[in-house]
């Protein structure tokens, strides 16, 4: 079961009003979605919240619900930070069952960019996906996708099959789809063409000798 415990109470009151009362009171307003039951407006205390929210372990992962003696498995999908002061403003709670199958975005991360020839001779790690939505057990969320960049040369792609998910996780789109690509910039064309027309004019020169 999840790590993280969030001890919510039930709002009363709604709308943007009731949301400004509950901050000046020290809490977080949120919003219980999901399953056959309908929304329900929830609050947190802001200091657990932002303790829960600085883990790392709260969006996008299995948490626990509780309100007095119930508990319930929950998602957190949207944290609304205020643009100012970089506060949790509201947020978003999905009931699931725990073992239910959910989709859900995971970040994608590379490592040992240093090992990349194709990056140490001046290309660039080109993402198109910072996430990729997986079809995963909500108590098996993985933490992140992760590549290795090593051995990687320039106008080579990294691919969602390059990167190996756990048992019962598979992306949702049923393709072999692009999350990267190690792209040259005009200058290391350039070089790559001027190297490969000195690799040439060398070629013809020791032929023409041997002729």
């Amino acid at each position: 079961m999840a790590d993280i415990v969030l001890n919510v109470e039930v709002r009363e009151q709604t709308g943007t009003g009731a949301a400004r009362a509950v901050r000046r009171e020290g809490k977080v307003p949120g919003v219980l979605y999901g399953g056959d039951k309908d929304p329900v407006a929830i609050s947190v205390a802001a200091n657990e919240f932002r303790k829960a929210l600085y883990t790392g372990k709260l969006l996008g992962h299995l948490v626990t619900l509780k309100y007095g003696q119930e508990t319930q498995p929950v998602i957190a999908k949207a944290i609304d930070m205020h643009p100012v002061t970089d506060e949790p403003w509201h947020f978003d709670l999905y009931r699931v069952d725990e073992h239910q199958q959910i989709k859900i975005s995971v970040p994608v991360h590379f490592t040992n960019h240093d090992a990349s020839p194709g990056l140490k001779r001046g290309g660039t790690l080109n993402v198109v996906r910072h996430e990729v939505e997986l079809s995963c057990p909500a108590d098996a969320i993985p933490e992140e996708l992760v590549h290795d960049l090593s051995g990687l040369e320039i106008g080579d792609t990294i691919r969602i099959s390059s990167i190996k998910l756990p048992k019962g996780v598979s992306p949702t789109v049923d393709r072999d789809f692009v999350i990267a690509t190690v792209a040259g910039t005009s200058a290391q064309a350039a070089q790559d063409a001027a190297a490969d027309a000195d690799a040439a004019s060398a070629a013809s020169a020791a032929s023409e000798t041997e002729g």
